[in-house]
């Protein structure tokens, strides 16, 4: 798999110091399982957090803290309850399973949003207004021309689809930010699916755009 478009240096560090929200987390971390290059960048940015934590002032801690750390782990544990037994991993059009950063996840149905395009909506157990949607298109389908109110990440899983800053097979990352329109087109080779999240909101109009957005809301 030969990757050609990675997130942003800017992305990766606010991943690498948790601070992109869940959706985009999550989004991320399906590229990095497949990147090793991004894997190495998050890494670099994991060891220089490590370094500058190391240069701040250690604060002393309460006299009482070590004994009250000792009897939470001398105290006696709950019983556990039976683990439930597992439900089958979802699986993607085709019996592909979903890339291992969203194997916790619960994929919604198939959603009609116009000719060619359908939507499912990924809920995330821990995490229940997480925002993150894939979309499967067919192919030579264009989606509207949109921009968005923030960033918008997408990663391919399968197929490829082209806009005018580049086509995108599987691995590669589409990372838009509110200054870019942008119109996805599949290729005619096959349909695409594509996992995607935002931070803020699609800008669109028209009817087809009202149902894309409101499938991102779910």
């Amino acid at each position: 798999m030969s990757i050609q478009h990675h997130p942003s240096d800017e992305t990766l560090l606010r991943y690498a110091a948790g601070r992109l929200p869940t959706a985009p987390s999550l989004v991320i971390a399906t590229h990095l399982a497949s990147c090793p290059a991004c894997q190495a960048r998050v890494g670099t940015f994991e060891a220089m957090g490590g370094a500058l934590l190391e240069q701040v002032t250690p604060e002393p801690m309460e006299p009482e803290a070590l004994a009250r750390l000792l009897a939470q782990i001398d105290a006696p544990q709950a019983p556990r309850r039976p683990t439930p037994p597992r439900k089958p991993a979802p699986t993607l059009p085709g019996g592909i399973p979903l890339p291992a950063p969203l194997r916790g996840c619960e994929m919604g149905r198939w959603r009609w949003l116009g000719p060619g395009v359908r939507a499912s909506s990924l809920t995330l157990p821990y995490d229940r207004s997480a925002r993150l949607t894939l979309l499967r298109v067919g192919p030579g389908r264009k989606l509207p021309e949109h921009g968005h109110t923030g960033l918008e990440f997408t990663q391919i899983i399968t197929g490829s689809f082209s806009d005018g800053f580049g086509q995108y097979r599987p691995g590669d990352l589409s990372e838009m930010d509110a200054e870019i329109d942008h119109q996805p087109v599949v290729d005619p080779d096959g349909e695409c699916i594509c996992l995607t999240a935002m931070e803020g909101e699609m800008r669109i109009g028209g009817m087809f755009g009202r149902l894309l957005t409101s499938i991102a809301r779910i």
